[in-house]
């Protein structure tokens, strides 16, 4: 906890780089839905720096009084209350909304969930909305690092239904919800940022 707040070392650490990619890839856009916006650190740090979006933050319950503590502290006037959301839920926010991004999420819903999140996507998006994933990702298979299998391994031992995700899996899911790969980007620490487009 830092004042009171939820404090995600990770997430201090990877905003500049994740922000380097934003920066190029949302110039453009305008409402922005984060999906698993956890301590709200992010929401906060992106909303802040690119205030011509407006950031709506999204996460399961628990997550939202940590996200509204740092909402509340930075009174920003781009960043509205966030919503509970969880993939699983029927209703999903309405949109629509140019841009989504996501950080740390895939490998922590199971597979069924990620297939769900892709298929409805497009319920709320623009007809030219991209879309931005941060996290560790497999390539044919195989773990990009040391340090990533370890992860892995944590991960499954943790749940069974948790993992990395392999690239081509996720890329073919963000296809056929009709999207396009704009950009892989090598990031900190063996992530990846991805950016697709409709």
């Amino acid at each position: 906890m830092s004042a009171g707040k939820p404090f995600s070392p990770s997430s201090q650490r990877n905003r500049e780089p994740i922000l380097a990619v934003l920066r190029r890839h949302f110039a453009d856009r305008r409402r922005v839905f984060e999906i698993g916006s956890g301590t709200g650190q992010h929401a906060v740090h992106f909303a802040a720096a690119l205030p011509h979006l407006v950031w709506q933050s999204a996460d399961r319950e628990p997550y939202l009084p940590g996200i509204r503590a740092w909402l509340a502290e930075a009174a920003l006037p781009n960043t509205p209350e966030p919503l509970m959301f969880d993939v699983n839920d029927v209703r999903w926010p309405i949109g629509p909304f140019d841009a989504v991004f996501s950080a740390n999420t895939l490998h922590i819903m199971s597979w069924a969930e990620v297939e769900r999140l892709f298929a409805r996507l497009p319920e709320i998006l623009t007809a030219d909305a991209k879309l931005a994933i941060y996290g560790p990702f497999n390539y044919g298979g195989h773990y990009t690092s040391d340090s990533n299998a370890a992860f892995d391994a944590r991960l499954r031992g943790d749940a069974p239904h948790m993992g990395i995700r392999d690239f081509e899996a996720v890329d073919a899911l963000a296809r056929g919800a009709g999207f396009t790969l704009l950009e892989d980007c090598a990031m900190p620490a063996n992530n990846r940022c991805l950016v697709w487009t409709r």
